[in-house]
């Protein structure tokens, strides 16, 4: 706790030192959106030439200014340091809490979207890709974990929208062709839209995967009968 005050003046005491405002230059080359995780986003913004945020729900985080490169974000507890090679990115700076770990968060291209940001713009094929490259780049991701994707599927349908479900569910056997319950949740998605046939053909999937999946049996024979 003691390290931490000490910290936060000294921070104020160099930002006193130091003009808030940042150059042209500087403001064009770091606003924008950057990769705060795999399916989170960190926007940096200028109000009067001093740095903003928007974060977690919060449009409004105004950061303190330590040098020119430099800005400490008390929401985060951390220095922020924004380097431009080999590309714009920010990186934390160094600290006993992450010892030997290094932080990169790389500038987003114009246009560019999570995969969340992706499936809620209904651009469907591209979510997949995305959740596809986070899969082939850290295939233990907890944004492109089984279950993770399931019970967002489920959540959907507890709204009643099956559509919804559908899509998540589908992105979901592509992501693990070789899980019964991603098959078995998706035919009961179709079942609930009414959709008896890819309900069918889902389940007979999610059964031919594994024939003791009770669930698909109990659907399956209910629609079939």
């Amino acid at each position: 706790m003691k390290k931490l005050l000490f910290l936060i003046l000294l921070l104020v005491v160099l930002a006193n030192c130091t003009s808030q405002k940042n150059s042209e230059e500087f403001i064009t080359a770091t606003k924008g959106r950057y990769l705060f995780n795999a399916n989170e986003v960190i926007e940096i913004y200028f109000k009067d030439k001093i740095l903003h945020a928007k974060w977690r729900g919060n449009d409004d985080i105004e950061l303190l200014k330590v040098n020119d490169s430099s800005f400490y974000m008390k929401e985060l507890n951390e220095k922020m340091l924004f380097v431009s090679q080999p590309e714009m990115h920010i990186e934390l700076a160094e600290k006993t809490e992450h010892d030997g770990v290094k932080y990169h968060f790389r500038k987003m291209k114009s246009g560019e979207k999570t995969p969340i940001e992706y499936f809620n713009a209904k651009e469907f094929d591209k979510a997949l890709q995305a959740f596809q490259a986070i899969q082939q780049k850290d295939s233990l991701n907890r944004t492109i974990r089984q279950r993770t994707l399931n019970r967002m599927g489920y959540r959907f349908i507890r709204k009643d929208d099956f559509d919804s479900a559908i899509e998540i569910f589908k992105i979901n056997t592509v992501l693990y062709p070789k899980s019964s319950n991603t098959f078995d949740s998706l035919g009961e998605a179709y079942y609930l839209k009414k959709d008896t046939l890819n309900a069918v053909d889902n389940l007979k999937k999610a059964l031919a995967i594994n024939p003791e999946n009770r669930s698909a049996k109990r659907l399956l024979k209910k629609l079939t009968k």
